[in-house]
């Protein structure tokens, strides 16, 4: 089954389809500070923050924080699904995203 992500801040760019299990990922790309540049989202809605996005484009790599202990970190190579989706977010500029 695939997930289609949706450009809510450009709403004219033709959603990005990726896997199911996207919609457990999308979690570590998640921006999670409210501030008024950021509203609330909406329940599958998210913000990504752009200048991270890069750094994690650019790396290749995600960094994880442990459940368990919080002062580790892990960092995870991204998949090419999640890189490819990471490229069409840079090349919109998309920050605010749905998933359906």
């Amino acid at each position: 089954m695939t997930v289609l992500v949706f450009a809510l801040d450009h709403p004219e760019i033709a959603p990005h389809p990726m896997p199911d299990r996207f919609r457990h990922e999308v979690a570590y790309f998640m921006y999670v500070r409210s501030e008024a540049a950021h509203p609330p989202c909406q329940p599958g809605e998210y913000w990504v923050d752009l200048k991270q996005a890069q750094e994690w484009y650019d790396d290749g790599a995600i960094q994880l924080v442990s459940p368990l202990d919080s002062e580790n970190r892990t960092e995870v190579e991204l998949s090419e699904e999640q890189e490819g989706w990471l490229e069409w977010l840079l090349a919109h500029g998309v920050a605010h995203i749905r998933l359906e």
